[in-house]
């Protein structure tokens, strides 16, 4: 049996430094926990330049760590035109967000921008943006972020093992 080729997913936010870090760092924890890490080529980036170069938000980091996940040497970065041709899938935290990103991404690649918690079989809901709350805030976003990770991990892990049916997949 051949090795699938590594899928890649685009993990984005306003600014790259609160949910998208964590969806980035808390997938690839459950891609590792279930032998997978060489499955996936992650990524994380912001639909804004607020924040290039910094560091994730410390609550992020806390949290995270928190759950032994570590995402200290992320590093904020902004959505480029090559990743709409780079990434097979570009996971938006919030409406806002895959509104800008399909304003962004060229026809073609318009496919590949997913609400996250919509695409990992969860609903068409956001993940908040905890930016201006407290503590509270991240713990839910760890919650949800981890949840709909897990979910899709699952659900990737079906379309991967499921016999060819001779249609090609827009999204996978």
């Amino acid at each position: 049996m051949t090795a699938q080729p590594a899928l890649s997913i685009l993990f984005v936010c306003h600014g790259n430094i609160c949910r998208s870090p964590l969806a980035e760092g808390i997938f690839r924890a459950a891609a590792a926990a279930r032998g997978l890490s060489d499955q996936f080529r992650l990524d994380s980036a912001g639909t804004g330049g607020w924040h290039i170069g910094s560091a994730p938000d410390p609550r992020s980091v806390a949290i995270a760590a928190r759950h032994g996940v570590d995402i200290t040497g992320q590093c904020a970065r902004k959505v480029t035109p090559e990743d709409f041709q780079t990434f097979d899938l570009v996971l938006g935290m919030d409406r806002t967000n895959v509104e800008d990103l399909r304003r962004m991404a060229p026809p073609e690649a318009r496919r590949r921008v997913h609400l996250f918690l919509d695409y990992a079989g969860l609903g068409p809901r956001d993940v908040p943006d905890p930016y201006f709350g407290g503590p509270d805030g991240f713990t839910d976003v760890y919650r949800m972020i981890r949840e709909a990770s897990e979910s899709l991990l699952d659900r990737i892990g079906e379309r991967r093992s499921a016999p060819a049916s001779g249609q090609a997949s827009s999204t996978m």
